[in-house]
């Protein structure tokens, strides 16, 4: 009974942890919990680089027939926060996203797969900007695995309506965060 007692604990842990290794998860090798200048945007009063993060992502659920991807700054002084990246339409075969592909310019991601305007009012990538001196900003990087292969909304479409279709559409999710500010 002794050896049960302490038996039960470990294979608590033990499934516990098999049970998250086989979750839905989004990873990046190039970019951590802080941005950086690579990632911040050029315009708006930033100097940046404004390369988008390289983004893998595994164990979407076996139903998955397109992925999207948002980076979304809820700390923005706008009463809505703001949205930096939007991507959806990704082919269901795809588990990354290199450095560089939000430059809707730089032709690495497959052609149908869609970068819609951004709250800069740009298409593709926009990396952080916070107000200087305004503190950190969270920027949240999120994979959505979708029940639909084309979301039917175009490059044009405005961060609103992608989102309510998102919404409608998402089996899973997974998500990182970057924090970033101007001093």
């Amino acid at each position: 009974m002794k050896k049960l007692f302490f038996m039960l604990p470990f294979l608590l842990i033990t499934s516990n942890i098999l049970i998250a290794q086989n979750t839905f998860t989004l990873s990046s090798n190039n970019t951590g919990g802080q941005a950086s200048i690579n990632e911040e945007f050029n315009g708006f009063g930033c100097t940046g680089k404004n390369i988008s993060p390289e983004l893998l992502w595994k164990n979407a659920p076996e139903e998955t027939k397109s992925f999207a991807i948002t980076m979304y700054d809820p700390d923005a002084p706008t009463g809505s926060g703001w949205w930096h990246w939007i991507v959806f339409d990704i082919p269901s075969n795809m588990n990354k996203i290199v450095a560089g592909a939000g430059n809707v310019n730089s032709n690495l991601i497959p052609d149908n797969v869609i970068q819609s305007i951004t709250d800069y009012g740009t298409k593709g990538f926009g990396g952080p900007c916070p107000p200087k001196g305004h503190g950190l900003h969270q920027y949240i990087i999120t994979i959505y695995a979708l029940k639909t292969e084309k979301l039917g909304l175009t490059a044009e479409t405005n961060p609103a309506v992608v989102g309510y279709y998102l919404w409608n559409n998402t089996i899973a999710k997974a998500s990182i965060i970057m924090y970033y500010k101007k001093d």
